[in-house]
């Protein structure tokens, strides 16, 4: 009777230590558009308005290039029956050339710009995992997945678990506002000349 009195015994207190141990280990799970909440953030949104900045003069260049491409097109379109063969040739050829050039240039554009995005998203990314981890820990989360991306495997998430905004509040409540610009120094007042001697 005492063998199976303590084997009962230790078999409620392990059964005791499991349900504790369940307890304590955190059981929710969570999802967030990470890219939509870096871009969100008071940081993403000045840093998206710094890369429109930077590729603004690339833009301009493009579309007048792209213009003229279609201003070329036009005249091809509209004269070439008024036009020797010769010079409807060299147009077709000026169009040609000035087209693949165009498309090489709006390659290089799109490269520059995915890699200014990269490098954009990799550093605020950094920045916004710390607050993402921070903010699974105070609040119980054993799992959060980044819904971003369209192949993730996640087929169906209820909005009370989307912690975008929760994280976008929180990254910028932590990240340093910008100090606000020094008053520029006044000018030293001129020097007084000393009076002449007599």
């Amino acid at each position: 009777m005492n063998i199976s009195v303590t084997a009962l015994s230790c078999l409620v207190l392990a059964a005791a230590s499991l349900a504790e141990a369940q307890a304590q280990t955190p059981n929710k799970v969570g999802v967030i558009q990470v890219q939509g909440a870096i871009i969100s953030t008071k940081d993403g949104q000045k840093a998206v308005a710094d890369l429109q900045t930077k590729m603004e003069p690339r833009k301009r260049d493009l579309d007048k290039k792209q213009t003229e491409i279609r201003d070329l097109q036009e005249k091809l379109q509209k004269g070439g029956n008024a036009m020797a063969d010769a010079a409807k040739q060299d147009l077709a050829r000026t169009i040609d050339q000035k087209t693949k050039s165009y498309n090489r240039d709006m390659q290089d554009a799109q490269a520059e710009f995915e890699e200014e995005q990269r490098k954009l998203l990799g550093d605020l990314g950094q920045k916004m995992m710390k607050i993402i981890d921070n903010y699974a820990q105070s609040n119980g989360f054993s799992v959060i997945l980044d819904v971003s991306n369209p192949n993730t495997p996640v087929l169906y998430a209820a909005n009370t678990v989307d912690i975008t905004k929760e994280v976008v509040a929180l990254y910028d409540k932590a990240a340093p506002t910008p100090a606000a610009a020094a008053p520029a120094p006044k000018p030293a007042a001129p020097a007084t000349p000393a009076p002449k001697k007599p």
